[in-house]
């Protein structure tokens, strides 16, 4: 199978990287296809594998009091499992599953390792991602403490709108409460609100967004922080 140019990819973590540093890593790149929900990496299991978005992206859940709460995502933006595995742990608590199914290049743990221990520059650009990840949690620690549901719900549409090609995004309400941590009524009518000011369309199992300009207004400030902080710490490297 041929190797990935990076010319032609999507991952912009990849796309950012200087070409030596993307050399190192492209033999051991390896293309798949990924299927709703399905498992990347599994809570306190040996990381054995990396992966980089393509198309699609992962969810990154903690448990506890016998439920999941989404702590992250990881799209074509970044590269799932790199926090434990990059500051000297081979596991995490979190698990790591297909949110929106599509394609991404897995890299084995090793050879990222040697990777990064043949380049200091590439070793200081996979850990201003995760600086981007650990910010993404901590906004959304500041958005559940500080806004109403229907504002956290329109952060998490436009996270999720930016790691998509389209403006549909499949899930379900339960599904959806899950990743914002709240019951089920309250998710339904946080999307009511929205889809009352015609920001979005709510069909069975489909959000589709329709405002992206409105939806970020009614999120304000508690979406925008890490995506700036990519563009500074990644692109603008």
């Amino acid at each position: 199978m041929p190797q990935p140019e990076q010319s032609s990819l999507h991952n912009r973590l990849l796309k950012a990287l200087a070409p030596n540093d993307f050399a190192l890593l492209q033999p051991h790149l390896q293309p798949v296809t990924t299927v709703l929900h399905q498992p990347l990496i599994e809570a306190d299991a040996p990381i054995r594998q990396l992966y980089f978005p393509e198309v699609g992206f992962g969810s990154i859940v903690t448990h506890g009091a016998g439920r999941k709460v989404e702590v992250g995502i990881v799209g074509r933006e970044g590269l799932g499992g790199a926090s434990p595995i990059l500051l000297g742990t081979d596991r995490t608590p979190h698990e790591h599953f297909v949110q929106n199914a599509g394609t991404m290049l897995v890299i084995d743990t090793e050879a990222l390792y040697a990777a990064v221990a043949e380049s200091p520059r590439l070793h200081t650009m996979l850990l201003r991602s995760i600086q981007v990840q650990i910010l993404q949690t901590a906004q959304t620690a500041f958005a559940n403490a500080s806004y109403t549901v229907d504002i956290r719900l329109a952060r998490w549409l436009l996270m999720c709108h930016d790691r998509l090609d389209g403006d549909d995004l499949l899930l379900t309400h339960e599904f959806l409460s899950m990743m914002l941590g709240v019951q089920r009524s309250s998710t339904t009518l946080a999307i009511q609100a929205l889809e009352g000011h015609r920001l979005i369309r709510a069909r069975r199992g489909r959000i589709t967004i329709l405002e992206r300009a409105a939806l970020e207004a009614v999120a304000d400030d508690s979406y925008g922080l890490p995506e700036r902080e990519f563009a500074r710490l990644i692109e603008g490297a």
